[in-house]
């Protein structure tokens, strides 16, 4: 159904995608140089020069489109969606041939052009992809290639499916009908007719004409599927079935895989594996690496004063639950008195807590605290982002009290989150730390890390929930 639909747009998109990208090098060069906002100070050079870089500039941006998906089948056709993914792609494109030029030529390609050509490029990629669609949409209103479907269950499943295919005329698809349980005494479903029950679905394929059977069952009617299945089994339709109460379950997102010609569902995978995880290690271990090298003197000023204000150890390790329920030991520069919990056991710390030691308040405000977890990360317990672990003790309660609290750890725990640049840290809402920490397993990309970075370190690390 989607992927008809877009692997069409698609294979329209990547010769129009080409042409232009093509074509916006070329231009880009014409304007800095011919019709020059900025004036030109470094000569002019051959058009040749950059003429020749062309086809190096169309199959680049057609390896990074492709590897970006933005010519995979989605889950949606939304707008917004793609042209995200579009300025994604784009930006790296850019980024890569930036890269590319400045390590293999000893020329030096003109900031402006490329500037002119980043601009252009993202501009017309959107405005290509909307004409497209457009254009798509027009000869489907027209009747090109509209396709018949039968639709065939009851309730919510065949609502939801009706409705989606009104929300998305460009899909080209016509409701020919609905086929409903034996017993229903419906005569349309959101104004659509209602045929038969789900023994005349052979019949009203015939009737019809339909191209297609949509098959959208409520979980009661799951064992009607069989005998639906056996009705149309010598058609030559496409059937497809449709399960989203699964989607429920499907916390993280979901995928269907084949495996050896038997279709299983995924629910709540993690996103990161394959070369998603390793790029993310090598992340972790050279930043890490970095940071615990380049701050040896602040930490040793740090475990001196921890020594010398109070007694006790200078670390602190506390165990606290990671990646798939996994517990380690998390290590601190220590804060509070030694004997901090043993009339209490285990609570979180408040505002004003005369537990802590007397350079405690300060180290737990700064961070300065947190940095021994750098050695967490260095040898794999920890990520530099990702959801604050938590201790066993609060996770067996939690788990109870918040609906998908386990989800939670389908990654690394990290030294930072996006719950904590949003300023969900310390005794703050658990409710809205977990739509936080979902959130980001969710949408999890190597930019969207380097942007919870780089807001810790913009927002600073002294946080009025940190006591």
């Amino acid at each position: 159904m989607l992927t008809r639909y877009q692997l069409t747009v698609g294979a329209m998109a990547r010769l129009v995608d080409a042409t232009l990208i093509g074509g916006l090098w070329l231009a880009s060069f014409w304007l800095r140089f011919h019709v020059p906002l900025i004036e030109v100070t470094k000569g002019f050079p051959t058009f040749s020069t950059y003429a020749a870089l062309t086809p190096l500039v169309v199959v680049l941006w057609a390896v990074i489109l492709t590897m970006q998906g933005v010519y995979r089948p989605q889950g949606s056709p939304r707008r917004l969606a793609e042209i995200a993914v579009l300025f994604k792609a784009h930006l790296s494109a850019i980024l890569c041939f930036v890269a590319l030029t400045y390590v293999f030529s000893e020329y030096r390609y003109s900031r402006g052009v490329i500037l002119y050509f980043g601009v252009l490029g993202a501009l017309a990629l959107v405005a290509d992809r909307m004409a497209v669609r457009a254009i798509f949409r027009g000869l489907l209103r027209r009747g090109y290639r509209t396709r018949k479907v039968l639709l065939v269950g009851e309730g919510r499943p065949l609502e939801l499916l009706v409705g989606r295919i009104t929300r998305f005329p460009e899909l080209g698809l016509h409701i020919s009908g609905v086929l409903l349980p034996a017993g229903s005494a419906a005569t349309d479903v959101a104004g659509r007719p209602v045929l038969g029950h789900f023994g005349d679905v052979g019949r009203a394929l015939r009737d019809t004409g339909a191209h297609k059977v949509l098959i959208a069952l409520a979980r009661q009617q799951w064992a009607e599927l069989e005998k639906i299945l056996e009705e149309i089994k010598d058609e030559t339709v496409d059937i497809q079935v449709v399960v989203p109460d699964l989607h429920e379950y499907a916390i993280l997102g979901s995928a269907v895989e084949d495996f050896d010609g038997l279709p299983i569902v995924s629910l709540n995978e993690s996103p990161l594996l394959g070369w998603r995880a390793a790029v993310k290690r090598a992340t972790d271990v050279l930043l890490a690496g970095v940071a615990l090298l380049i701050g040896a003197p602040v930490f040793l000023i740090i475990a001196a004063t921890v020594k010398l204000t109070s007694r006790g150890p200078i670390f602190y390790a506390q165990e606290r639950m990671g990646l798939d329920g996994r517990t380690f030991k998390m290590y601190k520069f220590r804060s509070m008195r030694i004997d901090a919990e043993a009339a209490t056991g285990a609570v979180w710390a408040k505002a004003g807590d005369d537990r802590r030691t007397p350079i405690g308040g300060f180290l737990r405000a700064t961070s300065l605290d947190e940095i021994p977890q750098f050695w967490n990360v260095l040898v794999g317990n920890m990520s530099l982002v990702g959801p604050r672990p938590e201790r066993p003790v609060f996770v067996n309660q939690f788990r109870h009290q918040i609906s998908h609290y386990m989800l939670r750890h389908r990654v690394k725990a990290g030294v930072t989150g996006w719950a904590q640049v949003n300023g969900w840290r310390g005794n703050t809402s658990l409710d809205q730390r977990i739509l936080c920490d979902l959130y980001y397993i969710r949408n999890w990309s190597y930019l969207f890390d380097l942007k919870i970075l780089l807001l810790t370190v913009w927002k600073g690390f002294v946080n009025r929930n940190a006591y």
